[in-house]
Order: structure tokens, then sequence, then C-alpha cells
């Protein structure tokens, strides 16, 4: 039978392995974009930009704000591995869409990441059911 402190010290040692995937993930994030000369949220910004989207749709697939996303872009933008172009529903908005040589850049970054992942000891079938755990500890509070 479990017991109310048996359920704590279980929540507490699943939230110190949660934490520490994240730590691991984000130094491995870290680490290799420093070697394709790209800061840890330009990584993530590219990593996350599948297909244009907007501003909005990217600072909340990188979990910032939007105004943190704008600086990493306009720094990716300066470097010319994306553009901003008008929406093509909402004339309020602007899409984001690498550039070719951004294209280029986020398949090495893709390459890179892929290496030594923290991840990459888990089955494809392993990191489904983890994505569904994670998934569905998130939706429910």
């Amino acid at each position: 039978m479990s017991t109310p402190e048996a359920h704590v010290t279980a929540e507490r040692r699943l939230c110190g392995l949660v934490n520490g995937l994240a730590r691991r993930i984000a130094d491995h994030v870290r680490d290799h974009a420093a070697e394709l000369d790209l800061t840890a949220p330009q990584a993530t910004a590219l990593r996350e930009l599948s297909g244009p989207m907007t501003m909005r749709e990217l600072a909340e697939r990188m979990a910032c704000e939007p105004s943190n996303a704008t600086f990493v872009i306009d720094k990716l933008e300066g470097r010319g591995l994306l553009e901003r172009r008008p929406h093509p529903t909402d004339r309020r908005a602007k899409q984001l869409v690498l550039t070719g040589e951004g294209t280029a850049l986020r398949e090495r970054l893709m390459e890179t990441l892929a290496r030594e992942s923290p991840l990459a000891g888990l089955t494809p079938a392993e990191q489904d059911a983890l994505h569904g755990l994670l998934d569905k500890a998130l939706s429910h509070g």
C-alpha cells in the first residue's frame, strides 16, 4: 500500500530525474550549438523552425516570451539565416522563413544534435512512451 510519504518521495525522485534530463539536454544543445557558432537560444530557434511560422508560434515552441524570441530572430536574420515575410492570411503578422543558408545550417544542427543525444539510449518506442507520459503529465495541470 502506498503511503503519502512514499508518494511524495517518488514524486521528488521523478522531479529530480526530469530536471536532470532537462539540464543534460540544455548542456547538449549549448555545447553542440557552439560548434556551429550559435548560441543555445539560436540553436533552439533553428531546431524549432521546422517550417514557416509566426514569432508567437516560435516563442511558444521555444518556451519563452515573444520579446526574447525577437532578440534571437534579429540575430539570425542579421546572419542571413532567415527572413520575415508577410503572413499569407494575416496582414498583421509576419512569418519567419529560413533562407537556403538557414536551411543548410538547420540540417547540420539537427545532425549535430543527434550525436550523443541524452535520449539516444532510448529506442524509438521508448522515446514515444516517454513523450506520451510527459505530455500527459503536462496536460494534467
